[in-house]
């Protein structure tokens, strides 16, 4: 071990990357992330990747179902937000989390003993 380390390029942020990934903050139901939590122990993985793939299977099923909302007729220009996001792109997000959410509900419902599952 040397007796002295030079840090003046050091730079602060994540000891590992992860490529193609990005971090956010979202607010859960303390119930939906103990669900998961439970889901992911019993699966061998983390809760994390347990939401992504149940995000990532809501989008997929969503796009092979063909039941992306239909395109509203705009009356005026679209300007975008950042990164060239417009207001259509976040109601759209915002639909397909409220769709995603739902499905997360039902099974939190379906893991609670006691609970009649829902058919669907």
């Amino acid at each position: 071990m040397k007796e002295e380390y030079d840090f003046s390029t050091a730079k602060r942020g994540a000891v590992a990357s992860s490529k193609g990934k990005t971090r956010i903050t979202i607010m859960l139901d303390e119930d939906v992330i103990e669900a998961a939590r439970e889901r992911a122990e019993s699966a061998g993985t983390g809760y994390q990747t347990l939401i992504n793939n149940l995000l990532r299977q809501a989008l997929i099923s969503e796009t092979a179902h063909n039941l992306s909302p239909a395109a509203q007729k705009r009356t005026r220009t679209v300007k975008p937000y950042a990164n060239g996001i417009t207001r259509s792109d976040v109601k759209d997000l915002e639909k397909r989390l409220a769709a995603m959410t739902e499905e997360l509900h039902k099974m939190v419902d379906a893991s609670r003993p006691g609970k009649a599952k829902a058919s669907v």
